[in-house]
């Protein structure tokens, strides 16, 4: 049986979260490059507070604690999120990808240009692993985790190739990293990402559906239901011809002079790509 409490707030609050926090953070990256070590600043105390809230979170079992553990995983992921996007900690590389790239060289250029980020993210997944070990609540590093995961399989179908590279979620200052988009078609990775995604939250759910009425698990489940059905939504919408920037317009509002200033760099991918790769 489906419940409002158990089953529909934590949908509700997951999806509110999500929207909420995508836009500001596209916002925040979207502004003059003089703001950012400003945003980098805030960032970080949310993400410091974000490792004391889970930790002392994941200490205790009850709803309210499901959602604190929650939240603070988000904040620990929006503090990188703001890193990477700001420039601040993405990778060695920060060119467009070198003409006629294939290959293994190709994949090597790609890494340089994220490495820090991914690095950072599975340090940081170990670390809320290793403070949560054993503990009852592990709500916080079980999000995090599953973000992660879910991040690095949508950076790998890019990197392949996608019929819809959502470019318009990319600040100006990162442009080069369209260089390193895999053509437009669909693959069997793609297709995969989304059915093992969509099982993931299918199993969760199930979960959810079985925990006691209103109860720690039956909350914790369905938050983390959410958060993979929402991952499996924008995998899929690297598959249909949906502009997901939509959603966030307002966030850009201040693109469109810092782009003027930026210098333009193609955005078809196959001008550095081998064409049988």
């Amino acid at each position: 049986m489906v419940s409002w409490d158990g089953h529909i707030v934590p949908f509700i609050v997951t999806v509110l979260i999500w929207f909420v926090a995508t836009g500001l953070v596209a916002w925040a990256d979207n502004r003059d490059a003089r703001t950012f070590p400003k945003s980098i600043l805030i960032g970080g105390v949310f993400g410091i507070s974000g490792l004391f809230v889970i930790l002392m979170a994941s200490q205790s079992v009850s709803v309210l604690a499901v959602y604190v553990s929650f939240i603070g995983a988000l904040m620990v992921w929006g503090w990188h999120e703001i890193g990477f996007l700001t420039g601040a900690a993405a990778g060695p590389r920060r060119e467009p990808a070198s003409p006629g790239l294939a290959g293994a060289r190709r994949f090597a250029e790609a890494a340089a240009t994220v490495i820090h980020h991914e690095v950072l993210l599975a340090l940081t997944a170990l670390l809320l692993i290793s403070l949560s070990w054993n503990l009852p609540n592990q709500i916080g590093a079980t999000v995090f985790v599953l973000m992660f995961a879910m991040r690095l399989a949508s950076k790998i179908n890019i990197f392949v190739g996608v019929p819809n590279s959502s470019l318009e979620m990319l600040p100006p200052h990162l442009d080069y990293l369209k260089t390193y988009f895999g053509r437009s078609r669909m693959t069997w990775l793609l297709a995969a990402s989304i059915l093992a995604i969509t099982a993931i939250a299918l199993w969760f759910g199930s979960l959810a559906l079985q925990a006691p009425l209103g109860s720690p698990e039956m909350v914790g489940a369905s938050l983390l239901t959410t958060l993979c059905l929402l991952g499996a939504l924008e995998h899929i919408f690297l598959a249909l011809p949906f502009r997901d920037g939509m959603l966030w317009g307002w966030a850009f509002r201040n693109r469109g002079a810092r782009a003027e200033a930026t210098a333009s760099i193609p955005l078809n991918p196959t001008k550095f790509v081998d064409s049988n790769d």
